[in-house]
């Protein structure tokens, strides 16, 4: 629709344009009330839009006012902390700091900071230099032999394909100067994350990219040649995303590129099917059985899962397997209904699954409960 405003309007801004400073008056008036009249013909014969169908010619400035009402959103009234997920605030600092520009704030916070729901973090009389290599933590459990020394910020998953090459080689080179991990997505393990050799979170989603049969079953072959790579630090199970917990996902046939079939090891010409649950395992048992699987084809690296929160009986169900098998991921990665991914319908984005703070704070409390925290 933007591209379609733009391009009419170019055309009728050239038109008039010429018409002006080459003909008279006259012709002039003639065909610019014509060209109105072309568009206004057009509006009454299409089917696709109502408005201009029953509004001819004045219905397009609907469509027009439409087209600019991010833009007006943005630049007119959006405040500085009002844009959501980031406000124009957070967006701002970013962009100084990458452009090493001054981002500092020279007359005080422009918060309201007695409005209800403002936060802030208390200081000490004592400050002190932090350590860098104290802000890590060590994920590894009892059965695990390679340890992993892990950053407390990393870079969260996302896959090769909605990604580009560029930015996934350009993530992994920022992991690698700063010295922390890097969430390949659920798209597969790919040489563009191996590049800059930086820290590696291969996550498997239920399509097992990169680590399936062509018919998508788990491959235990194909996956511990890629897992015993030096890079790759941990192995991450996505049992489901705070985006759209429980959705499964469909790449079509037109996408499988010949490079994202090798990379995934899907076929060419057939849609391929990410379903909403794993078919490795079905059970809380199962899925302790699996996790020592990947530890054990991975050479001991931590095998972690990562899931948002919804019925919480099940959640319990899997510390409850925790204790009977005596098997225990290695770290659990909880996504609140937050997140963001462009496979997510709006319905689950904004009406399924826990948030992040509450989800955060029920899965401390049960492995807690469960006598499991010490492990993971």
């Amino acid at each position: 629709m933007r591209r379609e405003f733009f391009l009419t309007s170019f055309i009728v801004f050239t038109l008039v344009a010429a018409i002006y400073f080459v003909w008279p008056p006259v012709v002039w008036a003639l065909v610019l009330f014509g060209t109105l009249f072309l568009i206004g013909v057009r509006d009454m014969v299409q089917k696709r839009q109502a408005i201009k169908r029953n509004f001819p010619l004045v219905g397009n400035f609907r469509y027009i006012l439409e087209s600019i009402r991010p833009e007006i959103s943005q630049y007119f009234i959006e405040t500085n902390f009002s844009g959501v997920p980031f406000s124009r605030q957070s967006r701002s600092l970013v962009y100084q700091r990458a452009k090493r520009q001054l981002d500092t704030l020279p007359f005080g916070t422009q918060r309201n900071v007695y409005d209800v729901g403002y936060e802030w973090v208390n200081h000490s009389l004592n400050p002190t230099h932090p350590d860098p290599k104290k802000m890590r933590v060590t994920i590894g459990g009892p059965d695990c032999q390679q340890p992993y020394s892990a950053s407390i910020l990393n870079i969260s998953a996302m896959s090769y394909g909605s990604l580009s090459k560029n930015a996934v080689m350009a993530l992994n080179k920022g992991a690698q100067m700063s010295d922390f991990a890097h969430n390949t997505g659920e798209g597969g393990l790919t040489e563009y994350h191996l590049k800059h050799k930086g820290d590696i979170i291969w996550q498997l989603g239920t399509g097992y990219f990169g680590a399936r049969t062509l018919e998508g079953n788990f491959d235990p072959e194909l996956f511990q040649d890629k897992a015993v790579t030096a890079n790759v630090k941990m192995i991450e199970i996505k049992l489901s995303q705070g985006a759209k917990p429980g959705h499964g996902g469909i790449l079509p046939k037109e996408k499988v590129t010949e490079e994202i079939s090798k990379i995934r090891n899907v076929p060419m010409g057939r849609d391929v099917n990410s379903p909403p649950a794993h078919s490795a395992f079905s059970t809380p048992l199962e899925m302790m059985s699996f996790i020592k699987t990947l530890r054990e084809l991975s050479g001991g690296k931590p095998v972690g899962i990562k899931l948002c929160i919804g019925k919480r009986r099940e959640f319990l169900a899997i510390c409850k397997a925790m204790n009977e098998s005596g098997i225990a991921p290695d770290y659990i990665a909880v996504d609140g209904t937050e997140g963001g991914t462009g496979a997510a319908p709006l319905e689950f984005s904004d009406s399924i699954g826990t948030p992040l703070a509450e989800a955060l704070v029920f899965v401390h409390n049960a492995l807690v409960g469960f006598n499991l925290r010490d492990k993971i």
